[in-house]
């Protein structure tokens, strides 16, 4: 009964779209293993946290000295969109001070710590774009990117809080308040994802290639965002402080999780579609695709580049080059 029901399946997603897509993004996602690089991704935003808000809160220091209302409006929406936690650490975050010397060696500590996620994020793309490791960007080019993708990032954020800011002193009523700040995230999150896929993604890529995973992303964090919330208002606030400080770290923990494995499967999306890997067989036949996707885990493999892999399967046909 079991292996009728999988043949019928398998037939009616191999003939549509519809559900072909979904499945071949599923089977290349636990073929990659992708699980297991989200839950890295996860480990290393999570003990980045708070490195990165050290150097972001520094920076705005400087960058804002003369304007601290904005400086603060911009903190507080920083650590608005970090969910379960956000709100606790309004008042905790203080800048570095002290000798620049000092302040230097601190914030590029703190900079070097955060950029682990970056690292993490552009080797979990590396892999699901099976970038042979001899393609991939070395040590410094690869933190040289995610310095500039902090920096744009930073740069996003502010503004987006000032233009929040100017929405809400133009006079708009609470419910277009409200539309305005949900456009607003949105917003934010399309810049940021497509600064994320654009500079850790390998290339070669062109830039159409990135923006489906890129709206997935967006809307997707901007769901999780607001499911942040809803744990925070219902599983927290009325816990007592030894079960909340347990709830807190489980919570944030888990945010992360779940962002960093819906960031992967926009990413396999991208591969899915640029490599058209669809439709693939559930049943142990080979189709087109999954020929194309067995031929790039081999080529990935590749240590050196004068290194030729050939595949074949045992039969008369070949696999189809991708474009």
């Amino acid at each position: 009964m079991v292996t009728r029901i999988v043949t019928g399946f398998d037939g009616w997603q191999r003939g549509h779209a519809l559900g072909g897509l979904p499945v071949a993004v599923l089977k290349k996602f636990g073929e990659d293993r992708a699980s297991s690089l989200a839950a890295l991704v996860a480990y290393y935003a999570f003990v980045s946290l708070f490195p990165l808000l050290l150097a972001f809160v520094s920076i705005l220091g400087f960058v804002l000295d003369e304007n601290p209302s904005l400086r603060k409006d911009v903190v507080d929406t920083a650590l608005a969109r970090i969910p379960v936690i956000g709100t606790e650490l309004l008042d905790d975050v203080q800048p570095l001070t002290g000798s620049g010397i000092a302040l230097a060696i601190g914030l590029g500590g703190a900079l070097w710590a955060g950029l682990g996620v970056t690292l993490a994020l552009g080797r979990a793309f590396a892999e699901i774009w099976d970038t042979p490791s001899l393609e991939q960007p070395g040590g410094l080019k690869a933190r040289a990117r995610g310095l500039a993708l902090l920096a744009i990032l930073g740069a996003t954020l502010i503004a987006s809080t000032a233009a929040a800011a100017l929405a809400v002193g133009g006079g708009i009523g609470p419910a277009a308040e409200r539309g305005a700040a949900i456009a607003g995230s949105l917003a934010f999150n399309v810049v940021a994802c497509l600064t994320v896929f654009a500079l850790l993604t390998p290339r070669p890529r062109r830039l159409r290639d990135l923006l489906p995973g890129v709206g997935l992303a967006a809307a997707g964090v901007l769901v999780l965002q607001a499911l942040g919330g809803w744990y925070v208002d219902h599983a927290i606030t009325d816990a007592s402080a030894v079960y909340g400080t347990f709830a807190v770290v489980i919570g944030l923990l888990s945010w992360f999780w779940l962002v960093s494995h819906l960031l992967l499967v926009a990413a396999e999306v991208n591969v899915v579609l640029r490599w058209h890997l669809w439709p693939r067989s559930l049943t142990g036949e080979l189709e087109r695709a999954d020929r194309v996707a067995l031929q790039r885990y081999a080529q990935a493999t590749r240590r050196d580049p004068r290194e030729q892999i050939a595949v074949s399967f045992g039969d008369s046909s070949h696999p189809e080059r991708p474009d």
